[in-house]
Formats: C-alpha cells, sequence, structure tokens
C-alpha cells in the first residue's frame, strides 16, 4: 500500500496505558500520534486525536512529541 505510514518508534508509558507513535510516510515526511488504551475494553490501542505529521525528520517528529505530550517527558531519553 503506497499511501500508508509506518511506525519507526513506539514509546510507551510507565503506566502502560498510553503510547506515542513516531512514524514517516512514503514521501518520507515525519509524525507522530498519541494512543491510548482502557485496561476493560480488550479492543487494544485507540487514537486520542492528538497527531502532527509534515516533519522533516524523526527526530523532529520526537522533539514534536516531547512538547506536546505531558506525560513523555517524565520519561529518560
Amino acid at each position: 500500500m503506497a499511501h500508508a505510514i509506518k511506525v519507526i518508534r513506539s514509546v510507551e508509558a510507565s503506566d502502560g496505558l498510553r503510547c506515542v507513535d513516531l512514524w514517516i510516510t512514503p514521501d518520507s515526511r515525519h509524525g507522530f500520534a498519541e494512543c491510548r488504551r482502557d485496561p476493560e475494553d480488550g479492543r487494544g490501542w485507540r487514537p486520542t486525536g492528538l497527531e502532527v505529521g509534515g516533519l522533516g525528520s524523526a527526530d523532529a517528529a520526537l522533539a514534536a512529541a516531547r512538547r506536546d505530550v505531558p506525560w513523555l517527558t517524565e520519561l529518560p531519553g
């Protein structure tokens, strides 16, 4: 599928209930999306609605995620 994004890194919160996926598009643009899961709901990860794309590098996507996702700054590295 030529238009699909590819997740290149997933960072999970220490509580296991949230994650940020860093991705790349076929035209080499980067971005991130925040997701959550509820323990009582077995359907897995759901988007929170926070997504940023069109960035020039994986480092830029991670920096934007650290800026926009408060819990992400609590994790090392």
